[in-house]
């Protein structure tokens, strides 16, 4: 099979992401996306330096969504419309971004370990607090927790449900099991 070079990034990241979605993050080599892309390795490397590059190229516009919800959250005057703000973004992150999501399925906790993604575990951390309505008791930490993981775990099984109508679900739920804040 004779190799070429990738015309662009976006041959890559596609690549990678379909290899990611099959495999893995932790189960696809870079020899792996080199050989969907139809290049050599060197032909990757020349375009990303690393695995990680490429993972960080696939995440950058849903993580630039999320410090942006980060954003919007600490600039809420309350906890009730931090609550709201909280909801409804994420809600609207998951949904946008589900392909995103579902490629790291599995592997998330571990990938928040690297230094590259250390900031996403402090944003996840407010994004908790704000979903507790600012709260310390356990079981609004433990709700808004499993409705994080929940929401990400929904958005990357339903791949098929119109963006519409799973947000609205979501969202649903979401007001259905949130405690509103207390004042």
């Amino acid at each position: 099979m004779a190799r070429t070079t990738p015309q662009t990034h976006g041959e890559i990241l596609a690549a990678a992401a379909r290899r990611f979605a099959a495999t893995g993050y932790r189960g696809t080599s870079l020899q792996d996306i080199a050989t969907e892309v139809g290049c050599s390795k060197a032909a990757v490397l020349y375009h990303f330096a690393n695995k990680e590059a490429i993972l960080t190229a696939l995440m950058a516009p849903a993580i630039e969504v999320l410090r942006s919800l980060d954003d919007r959250i600490a600039a809420q005057p309350g906890p009730a419309a931090a609550q709201r703000v909280a909801a409804e973004g994420f809600v609207d992150l998951a949904v946008r971004f589900r392909s995103e999501i579902a490629l790291l399925r599995g592997e998330f906790p571990e990938l928040l370990q690297q230094p590259v993604f250390a900031h996403i575990q402090q944003i996840s951390e407010r994004l908790i607090d704000a979903l507790a309505g600012q709260s310390e008791r356990a079981s609004a930490r433990i709700t808004a927790l499993v409705l994080l993981a929940g929401i990400a775990e929904t958005c990357g099984q339903f791949a098929d449900v119109p963006d519409q109508d799973l947000g609205e679900a979501l969202l649903a739920l979401l007001r259905r099991a949130l405690e509103p804040p207390v004042h």
